[in-house]
Order: C-alpha cells, then structure tokens, then sequence
C-alpha cells in the first residue's frame, strides 16, 4: 500500500522532467503531498468550520479556538475552495490557490512558506504545469479513512528519504538513520519502561536539531507499542527551512500538535528558552564551527554563567558539538521533579580533546563530577549518510538508578553491524535488530561483560568504571636553574626569595590519577629520575577525559620470529628463483 501510494505520488516527476532537475524535484511534490493530506483531513469538517468562521466574525470575536475544535484538527482552512473546486477554474488557478493556503491557520502557512510553496507555484505555472500538478494530486485520495495517520507518515519518510537520496546534499544532512535513533529511544526508555506504561501516562520529548523530525517520530512509535494510552508531547528547533517544513508536515500529517517545533538556531538563540523536558535526543552537526555565533555564545557564558546555557566552559571554535551536550542538561527537569534522560550522538574529540583546564575538558568535568554520564556507546564506523568517522551515543541523566550512581558504562558496539545491500552516501553499515537487542541488553544489565572475537580471544565489550577514574590532575614540575659552574641559582626577591629559580627550558608537566595521591606519585614516578625536581602547586589542575578506545584494547601479541623468518625465506626463494628464470 505505502510503497504503491509513494511510487504514484512521485510519478509527478514524469510531468516534472525537463523543467526542473532531479534533485529539484522534492521542492514540488513534498509540499503538495502535504497540502492534498490536510485537504483530505478537513474535508468532513468543512462546512461546520466555515459556518462556524462566519458565526464568529460576525460577532467580531476570534475564532481560532472554536475552528480548531470544529474541525477536531490542530489546525484549519477559512476558505471555501478545496483541491477538487480548484479544478473547476483553470484559468485562475494559481490566484485561488494562492488563496486557499493562506486561508490555512498560522502553522500551516508557516509551512509553507518554509517550503518556499508561493515561488514552486509561479514556476510551475510559468511552465504550463501548475494545472497538471494540482490535478494529479487533487486525483489521489489520502483520506484519514484510506491511508492512516501512522501509513501516511511512512509514506512521506519514504519521499524525504528519496527525495534526500537524489538531491546533491547530502542526506546526512537531513537524516539519522532509523536504526541509530531506534537505539538510542530504547537506551532512554528502558529504565522507565514501569512508568511510561501506566495509563494516560504523558511525557515531554525534545530534539534541539530536529531535522525533519526522525527522531520525534521513532520516539513516538516506540512509546506507542508500550503503551498505545501514552501521549508523547514532542518539542523541536531546526536551523534548515526546508527540513523544518518537513518536521512540522510529517507531524501535521500524523496528526501531533505542531505548535511546539521551533525555527531558528538553538545556540544562539534558544526558541524553546526556560522550557524543560522529560526526554531530549540530538544527532547534533559533527565538528562544526560556530564562528557565526560566537559573539552571542561568549555573551552568555560571561553574562550569565551557571544560569545560563554555558556555565562550565566553551570549547574550541572549531567544533560547537559541546555547546549542544551543554545546552540538553540546560534543559533537564531537576531531579526533584522527576528528572529527564537525554542521548545524545558526538564525534570521538569531545571524549578527549583539550587538556586540563581547557573548555572541552572543564565540560567532561562539569558532567561527571555530578554524575550525569550514565554510558556511552561507540557505534561502528561507516553508520551515518555523510561520514565514515567513528562516533559515539552519550546517555546523560540527573536521575539514574541506584546501582549506577558514582559510574559510568562504556560499551563497545563498534564491532555489532552487518553490510548493507547498498551503500547510501558513507553509509555502508547497518544495526540489525538483534544488534540493537543485544546493545539494549547490555545497558540494561549494567555490568562488565566480554564477547570472543575472530581469533577466539576474549574481549571487552562493556565496562563499568567509576566517575573518578576518568579524572586526573596535570602538575607542574619544575627544576632549577644553574649557573655555568653547575651551581643552583636562587631566586633574589618575591615570595619564593632564597629558594631555586625554575629553569623554564627544562619545565614538564605530569598527569596524576584523580584517585592517587600527587606526592606519593611525584615521589615515585618523578624524583628517582630528577632529584633535584619540585612540584609547583599553584599551576595544578584538574582536568578529564574518557579514552574510549584505551579501555577496549587488547594486546594481541606478535608472531613468533621463527614464524615469520620461514615466511620471509619461503618469499625470498621464490624471488632468486624468478630472478634466475629472468637470467636464462
């Protein structure tokens, strides 16, 4: 049915062909699929909520409230025409509709303004197509009766996704594969599976770079078959247009309240601000820079501080993924009052880029020193539409269960993927469902476990550390300086007067377990080597980081030399043996 109903709608392309490009082809048909669904939608509601238009005007009151309830929708249409009436006046097509899609309520409007929908219709109707178009959509039925809320939602995902699949962008762009966000949903659901299947149970799930809404929609789905009574309110904020007037369509379409989806960008300016949310998930853009917004981050950071957005630190311009981590726990519900659970999928650097006391490093601090960090699960590379780069789901909450408080799990799942039949843009890898299973059981025991690999060894896929152990503290180690009899020179005046002058040329630092004492490690580690050394306490500082790959390396011991000499001899034989044939 999807497939039969998505192939029709996208044989508009057969009309399109000549006149736009292929990958232009989206702009047309995504919008006119949405209008033809919400048309369909109002049509038995129609006369009650024009009676009702006029009722109201008259008495010069707003009607807004009473049409949405008349026409039992979140939104509404004041004009007489449908697509079908259009039909009837070929001649003024594109003034009436015009006219019917302002008559939309103002979420509706937005859409399609965002869809750049009044410069579509001047095209088509400048190439003789906009009759054509319009026809061939007012001809297809997608009533609510005929093709269900939950159809008409993967009917549309399947147009994104062709339409994101033969445009020039990439579609990573607009996409995070299903199968990722369908992990991270069952990480933030499983612990709360006894709560979230109570009835009339409602929850609150944001997404601070909802694309076209993937990830709000699999949410939704999944909280769906727990619990068919639960409701789900959904937030979101997109930077892209387009793919914001895709979000809110897909949702419209679905039938979900869009009132709540946000455009503009969430960093510099937060469309959602002061709001707090039960779950959040972000795919956020990885290794971006955020020069554009930089004056407006800073201003935050130095203006406000821990009440603001940015209060740990920044870090560097190069690559904004923290500010979003940052931005998430700024949006927690306070533990007191249920608490929220996010995920969140970052790169490799902001594991570990930054030294102590650097922006990147104060952020990891901030998050562990109050136990935010529930797990973090490496993914297999090759995963996403437009990179090929190793990367990383962060589960954060202020609420974890009392047998996770003081730790964090890591798991490895880079090595959980099967190849995929064909390869879409850098994705070449996919997480079956038994993978996502496996993963799912993994978390949700919260314990060490290990897996045998190709050569039968044991090794680690997921370890418990506690938050401390990701901590260190990097001492300064100063030496003196001496003169050219190799005598030590003395410092003539300050605080330090009498006492060696460091010599600069030969200053090093050391980092220091959290958990280890630094004079017993300084005793141990530094002083058998340099005697004369000393430790400047004032330029300690703590600093954190979480070497992921460390922690799952297993040492796999070289070849015996016997082994490899007969095969290097076997090599070499058969070298003179050639040379010698070439001699003869």
């Amino acid at each position: 049915m999807n497939q039969n109903l998505s192939s029709f709608i996208w044989s508009v392309a057969d009309l399109l062909r000549g006149d736009y490009k292929q990958s232009e082809y989206g702009r047309v048909i995504l919008p006119f699929t949405v209008l033809r669904r919400l048309d369909c939608v109002l049509e038995w509601t129609k006369v009650a909520v024009l009676k009702e238009y006029d009722k109201r005007k008259a008495a010069g009151v707003n009607p807004e409230p009473f049409l949405r309830k008349k026409s039992k929708q979140h939104f509404y249409n004041t004009s007489p025409l449908d697509l079908k009436k259009l039909m009837g006046d070929a001649d003024n097509i594109r003034e009436n509709l015009f006219s019917y899609v302002e008559a939309f309520s103002a979420d509706v409007r937005d859409i399609f303004d965002c869809f750049d929908f009044h410069n579509q219709v001047q095209r088509l109707d400048k190439a003789n197509l906009l009759y054509l178009v319009t026809e061939k959509f007012a001809n297809i039925d997608l009533h609510p009766n005929v093709v269900s809320n939950e159809q008409m939602g993967h009917v549309f995902e399947e147009l994104i996704r062709k339409f994101a699949e033969i445009s020039n962008e990439t579609a990573g762009e607009h996409f995070t594969p299903r199968e990722v966000i369908r992990l991270m949903v069952n990480l933030l659901f499983i612990e709360d599976d006894e709560a979230l299947t109570k009835p009339g149970v409602v929850r609150s799930l944001y997404d601070p770079t909802a694309g076209t809404g993937g990830m709000l929609s699999v949410a939704e789905e999944h909280l769906a078959q727990l619990n068919p009574d639960a409701r789900l309110v959904m937030y979101g904020q997109e930077l892209n247009a387009e793919s914001y007037a895709i979000c809110k369509a897909d949702m419209l379409i679905k039938g979900q309240d869009v009132s709540q989806i946000v455009l503009g960008n969430t960093l510099a300016d937060d469309g959602l601000a002061g709001q707090q949310f039960d779950y959040m998930l972000s795919n956020p853009p990885f290794g971006v820079e955020w020069k554009k917004i930089q004056k407006a981050i800073q201003d935050e950071h130095k203006q406000q501080g821990y009440n603001g957005r940015f209060g740990p630190g920044l870090p560097r311009v190069s690559d904004g993924s923290l500010l979003f981590l940052m931005h998430l726990i700024s949006k927690m519900r306070p533990a007191k009052d249920g608490g929220s659970r996010f995920g969140i999928v970052l790169n490799g650097s902001p594991l570990f880029t930054g030294n102590a006391g650097s922006g990147e490093s104060e952020i990891r601090r901030y998050v562990l020193e109050n136990d935010l960090l529930e797990a973090i699960i490496g993914l297999p590379t090759d995963m996403f539409y437009n990179t090929g780069i190793s990367t990383y789901v962060w589960i954060v909450t202020n609420r974890k269960p009392k047998h996770r408080q003081g730790k964090v799990q890591l798991i490895d799942a880079s090595g959980l993927w099967q190849k995929m039949r064909k390869s879409l843009g850098s994705k070449r890898k996919e997480l079956s469902d038994d993978h996502i299973e496996q993963i799912t059981k993994l978390f949700g025991k919260a314990k060490a476990a290990s897996t045998t690999d190709a050569d039968g060894q044991q090794v680690p896929i997921s370890r418990i550390f506690k938050n401390q152990d990701f901590g260190y503290q990097t001492i300064t180690v100063e030496r003196p300086e001496r003169d050219s009899k190799g005598n030590v020179v003395k410092e003539t005046k300050g605080k330090r007067k009498g006492q060696p002058k460091p010599d600069s040329s030969l200053r090093d630092t050391e980092d220091v377990p959290l958990a280890e004492e630094i004079e017993a490690y300084f005793e141990r580690e530094v002083l058998p080597h340099v005697p004369d050394a000393w430790i400047d306490h004032e330029k300690t500082k703590t600093g954190y980081e979480i070497p992921f790959n460390r922690h799952f390396y297993v040492f796999k011991p070289p070849r015996d030399l016997a082994e490899i000499d007969a095969e290097l001899k076997v090599v070499t034989d058969r070298i003179v043996e050639m040379i010698g044939g070439l001699s003869q």
